[in-house]
């Protein structure tokens, strides 16, 4: 699940993009709220809604904070509620890179499932101690090294069932060659 506009991951608790929204009324933009709660039906608030999140320099921000809070009411980011539901029904195979560099530069950044096994790869590739890696996943220790141990046996495994597919694309081309030549 990538998204095109790429946006620096916030971090946790982080609510400051909201004074960057183009949906942010100020006295010199009224923006009536209530424009994304449409009915269904009302076309013409969508469209404004839809027209106002078009121009808005934090969309991304605002659909990361709406999955990532579960917020599946009203339009977000340019999105009516159905049109995030796919999104918020498949949120836990999301993997941003840029939120996986970010979280093992310390940063902390909401990840999924596929973005917290990520972390935990990238860092026991690197040599991170788990102790690291507890810190930033907000995990114990022990949970850590638990981790750790089933990155190792994922690339161990990984390792034996190349080493398989090898053998096997050797003996077919073997099976091949001797077959070529019996003709």
């Amino acid at each position: 699940m990538h998204h095109t506009q790429t946006a620096e991951p916030r971090t946790l608790g982080d609510f400051t993009w909201h004074s960057h929204a183009a949906c942010l009324s100020t006295p010199d933009n009224l923006v009536d709220p209530e424009i994304f709660f449409p009915e269904p039906d009302e076309m013409d608030r969508i469209r404004a809604a839809k027209a106002l999140c078009e121009q808005c320099p934090v969309k991304q921000t605002c659909l990361d904070a709406a999955l990532e809070a579960g917020d599946r009411n009203g339009i977000r980011a340019g999105m009516t509620e159905e049109e995030r539901e796919p999104l918020h029904r498949n949120l836990h195979r999301r993997l941003d890179y840029a939120r996986v560099n970010a979280t093992l530069a310390g940063r902390d950044i909401h990840l999924t499932d596929a973005e917290r096994r990520a972390v935990t790869r990238a860092a026991y590739q690197a040599g991170t101690p788990a102790e690291r890696v507890a810190w930033l996943l907000k995990i114990s220790e022990e949970h850590a090294e638990k981790l750790y141990r089933q990155v190792r046996r994922e690339i161990r495994n990984r390792s034996v069932d190349r080493k398989k597919n090898d053998q096997n694309v050797t003996a077919a081309r073997t099976s091949r060659d001797e077959l070529g030549t019996a003709a």
